[in-house]
């Protein structure tokens, strides 16, 4: 098996046209999935995927495959040169990557890439041996590679390893969650995870409904990662932007969100998983999107950007070809910590209202006003006087991110990595640097199930 680099060099030498783009996604990854304290599907991949982007007369044709022999690759090559050949002129097409000198990144650990199949069982089963729970959802750990090469000369290569556990400790009438996730092996401890999860579900028991209504809440890291994740793809994309179909459009330049909210893109952060360039080849940077409240901004791509015209230019966030329809996405959020220093002196600050550990159900309702919907799992809570109090069954919410975010009572210091990424196609780990937050409005609309299997 060829280096990836050396692959994407491979495929342009089959590609005929008036320039030509080779991208390759490598993935060697395991995930140890368990149910009910049993390890019960495990996974092993090793893929790699070959992209070729072909240039004619101002169309281009894409075409991907996942064979990387020479016959493989010019068969790819002339599916490149046929879909370049009945393409519409792309008038947004904006050319080739010139070479660039990218950024200096983390993000690569040899312990967390050299974990074999035995070593993931055998943290899964840590954290099933930690759980006084039944216990149920998995281990992960995995190897990516992205390279690119291009007939105008700019090439790149960066190596990315990503590990997480997923614990919900689970039983008739009681659930609690937990997660973990880094780019080493170090900063993730499944057992430690999983007697949260546990310890969580326990106080769960005997959960209680209430009333649909506006609540001061406090949301747990994984519960504002969602929330924050599904609002950021409409609101700070360059492409809703331009469309006129946005959040951000209109209110650039305006205090919009309580002043102790910031919030950037910043794939270079350590603490994250670093990236050091985009999927057209474009560097890395760090995108300032809100500053004490203020809209600053929305991420961009080389299309976007030729799009608006004038000195724009791509702040290297291209999604895959796949989602090219949704524009420049962000994908390494990160929010400004405060000063509390946990959930519960959160829970202090609002006096009275719900805790909330996690979020399932997502949906946009209107993408314009930050309009979302959704439900409650696994850990949700009454507050009291101050404290976590009793618990509430899961409960059916649909709120406006803006009044959520206009006024924030507190959020914790410090900014915990969340995983966000979706473990269906092609790895490319990504998660979200958030802190705890409470917020004095929090819209529930009615209640659904209590905890539980």
């Amino acid at each position: 098996m060829s280096e990836p680099l050396e692959l994407a060099q491979r495929a342009l030498a089959f590609a005929e046209g008036d320039g030509a783009f080779a991208l390759v996604q490598r993935e060697g990854s395991g995930m140890a999935r368990f149910a009910g304290s049993e390890v019960h599907q495990p996974t092993l991949i090793e893929n790699e995927v070959v992209e070729l982007q072909i240039v004619r007369d101002g169309r281009v044709g894409i075409a991907a495959g996942n064979q990387t022999g020479d016959e493989a690759l010019r068969t790819l090559a002339a599916r490149a040169t046929e879909a370049a050949e009945s393409a519409p002129s792309d008038r947004d097409f904006p050319g080739l990557p010139e070479p660039a000198e990218f950024p200096r990144v983390e993000g690569y650990d040899e312990d967390t890439a050299s974990l074999e199949a035995e070593d993931q069982a055998r943290l899964a089963a840590a954290a099933i041996e930690a759980s006084a729970l039944d216990l149920y959802g998995f281990f992960t750990s995995g190897l990516t590679e992205l390279a690119f090469a291009s007939t105008s000369g700019a090439t790149g290569s960066q190596q990315m390893t990503d590990v997480g556990v997923l614990a919900l400790a689970a039983v008739d009438g009681a659930s609690g969650y937990a997660d973990e996730t880094g780019w080493r092996l170090e900063q993730v401890d499944p057992a430690a995870a999983a007697r949260r999860a546990a310890e969580k579900a326990e106080r769960t028991r005997g959960a209680v409904e209430i009333e649909p209504g506006s609540y001061a809440a406090v949301l747990e890291p994984s519960a504002f990662a969602e929330l924050l994740l599904y609002f950021a793809y409409d609101a700070f994309g360059a492409l809703g932007l331009l469309e006129e179909r946005s959040f951000a459009f209109g209110r650039v330049g305006k205090r919009v969100f309580d002043e102790k909210f910031s919030l950037a893109d910043d794939a270079l952060d350590p603490r994250g998983l670093p990236k050091a360039f985009d999927f057209e080849g474009s560097p890395k940077q760090r995108a300032e999107l809100v500053e004490d409240g203020v809209l600053s901004g929305v991420v961009w791509d080389r299309r976007s950007a030729k799009r608006a015209g004038g000195t724009q230019r791509t702040t290297g966030h291209a999604p895959p070809s796949s989602l090219r329809s949704w524009g420049p996405l962000p994908s390494a959020l990160s929010v400004a910590g405060g000063e509390a220093e946990s959930t519960e002196e959160l829970a202090e600050t609002i006096g009275d209202g719900i805790y909330i550990t996690r979020l399932h159900y997502l949906g946009i309702v209107n993408p314009r006003e930050g309009v979302l919907t959704g439900m409650t799992r696994d850990g949700t809570f009454r507050i009291r006087d101050g404290r976590i109090a009793e618990p509430l069954v899961n409960l059916r919410f649909t709120v406006s991110m803006p009044q959520l975010l206009a006024e924030l009572p507190g959020l914790t210091r410090e900014p915990v990595l969340v995983n966000e990424s979706a473990y269906y196609d092609e790895r490319y780990p990504s998660g979200a640097l958030v802190p705890g937050v409470a917020t004095a409005r929090f819209d529930v609309t009615g209640v659904g199930s209590g905890p539980g299997i």
